[in-house]
């Protein structure tokens, strides 16, 4: 890792391109999402939004371009980011176990937390840790819940959140809400996607808005908007 890397803290896009066939998804993204920020993205199902979320995961390989967390490039000095939690599409989960056990599970995969830090994150997002009904009983808005919560155990310094109040009540879709701000105030470096504009202008510094077959358009955030030079999405 260069000293230039150790500079991009956070998440640090740089002319990401990536085609499906014919189809260009991405072109020439760049984005830069410092620690203590959230950055959102806006627009319609199949614009790119996650795509972009999997190259910054690791989880797929962009054509061209680089990918950055933490200083560390994504694909060169590490396959997956190190201290990264995500939401991406639909939360999975073993539907025959309980929530604490789904975690617990996973936990033990990295043997970073033990049981306090799990307990703790299942109550931050309004769940019983002590509740022994399995996760196939779950509403939507639990199954949700329980995906935040594994996405914040770990306490990591980058989270990726696709739609993460998918399902949820009113109520604690504004419990959410807090507790990512929560998130942003201790120094997290947060890349968003919401089809609800209150969430992006409730939570957003920036935004950017992807949309295929057009040329990007800035829209505002809670602070600020993003010039359209800052992020090339797909024509």
């Amino acid at each position: 890792m260069t000293s230039d890397d150790n500079k991009k803290e956070g998440i640090v896009v740089e002319h990401l391109f990536k085609s499906f066939g014919r189809d260009r998804v991405l072109n020439d993204v760049n984005i830069n999402i410092p620690p203590g920020s959230i950055h959102g993205v806006v627009g319609n199902n199949g614009s790119g939004k996650t795509v972009l979320m999997k190259c910054i995961c690791g989880f797929m390989r962009q054509d061209k371009g680089k990918v950055y967390v933490n200083g560390a490039e994504i694909g060169k000095d590490e396959d997956f980011p190190e201290s990264l939690g995500m939401i991406i599409e639909t939360p999975g989960f073993l539907p025959n176990v309980s929530g604490y056990k789904n975690l617990k599970i996973l936990a033990d995969l990295g043997s970073r937390v033990g049981r306090q830090e799990i307990r703790a994150s299942i109550a931050k997002v309004g769940l019983d840790p002590d509740m022994r009904k399995p996760v196939s009983k779950y509403s939507l808005g639990m199954r949700q819940r329980l995906g935040i919560a594994q996405a914040i155990m770990e306490n990591p310094d980058v989270l990726i959140l696709d739609e993460p109040f998918n399902g949820l009540d009113k109520n604690t879709v504004l419990k959410m809400r807090k507790l990512i701000l929560d998130l942003r105030d201790q120094g997290k470096a947060i890349l968003l996607a919401s089809h609800n504009a209150v969430d992006i202008e409730e939570l957003c510094d920036r935004v950017y808005e992807m949309e295929i077959g057009v040329p990007p358009v800035s829209v505002p955030g809670k602070n600020k908007s993003v010039p359209c030079s800052e992020m090339h999405i797909f024509r």
